[in-house]
């Protein structure tokens, strides 16, 4: 028990909340986004409960990865057509290559239903209409791809399973109390939810890139790469500067044509 109040376990504590914080993010906002499909009564419960779910997962699915870090890591089939495709595909790979495809798909249907006329007229969409046991189920599963990526991150960093959960139990904290907050400001700011949703269909190129890294993946002779984890940021950055300088333009455009 002494060997665990070291300074080491203390250092990769902070490190592993501050990068939880990082790479949780996108996870908030998938959370933000997806409780808006639940009855409107219902979000603030929906996005709780998937929350307090998904933390007791992750640390359930922690405790596995550690146990089972060696079948994770190797092969579960290779694919070897040459010219076409070549790689090998662990179960890491298949749990990147499956999000990022489902994130894309997600993000890509949501902003189609945006443009809807339907959705402008503030009626209640096809893609809305879902109860709230298949929200939070939905909230539980895509955190757990989601975390799938920190959980990696973390055990490269240290495999002591009690600082690792510390760490997965302050993030989920975090999100409960920042999840409500950035629903709201999504409801109040729906240009803000359309860019929410360019970053999901962002972070899903970064998992596919991040899988075919990960599976040496070749594609019509070409290497996958993945993408770093700077430019995903400053791409990300890029974009909310982009849409702040956007909205004062067109602000003052307005101003404009109304004193004209």
């Amino acid at each position: 028990m002494t060997d665990l109040f070291t300074f080491q376990n203390f250092g990769n504590l902070a490190m592993l909340i501050f990068l939880q914080a990082v790479l949780g993010f996108d996870n908030l906002l998938y959370i933000s986004i997806e409780s808006k499909r639940a009855p409107k009564e219902a979000q603030p419960k929906v996005r709780r409960l998937g929350i307090l779910i998904a933390i007791a997962l992750r640390i359930v699915l922690l405790f596995v990865m550690i146990k089972l870090l060696g079948s994770l890591t190797s092969p579960w089939f290779h694919l070897d057509f040459k010219g076409v495709i070549e790689g090998d595909f662990t179960f890491s790979v298949l749990v990147f290559l499956f999000g990022g495809a489902f994130i894309m798909y997600t993000a890509v249907k949501e902003i189609s239903h945006m443009l809807a006329v339907r959705d402008l007229e503030g009626e209640v969409g096809e893609g809305k209409s879902k109860s709230a046991a298949s929200v939070i189920a939905m909230i539980v599963f895509m955190n757990l791809i989601f975390s799938f990526d920190s959980i990696l991150s973390a055990i490269a960093i240290t495999e002591v399973f009690p600082v690792l959960a510390i760490a997965i139990i302050a993030s989920g904290l975090a999100m409960l109390l920042l999840a409500d907050d950035v629903a709201v400001f999504l409801e109040r700011n729906r240009m803000y939810e359309v860019l929410g949703l360019f970053v999901l269909l962002i972070v899903g190129v970064v998992l596919l890139g991040e899988g075919g890294h990960k599976a040496h993946l070749h594609l019509f002779g070409y290497p996958v790469h993945a993408m770093s984890k700077t430019t995903f940021y400053f791409s990300i950055v890029v974009l909310f500067i982009v849409e702040m300088v956007q909205s004062k333009y067109q602000k003052k455009l307005m101003t404009k044509k109304e004193i004209s």
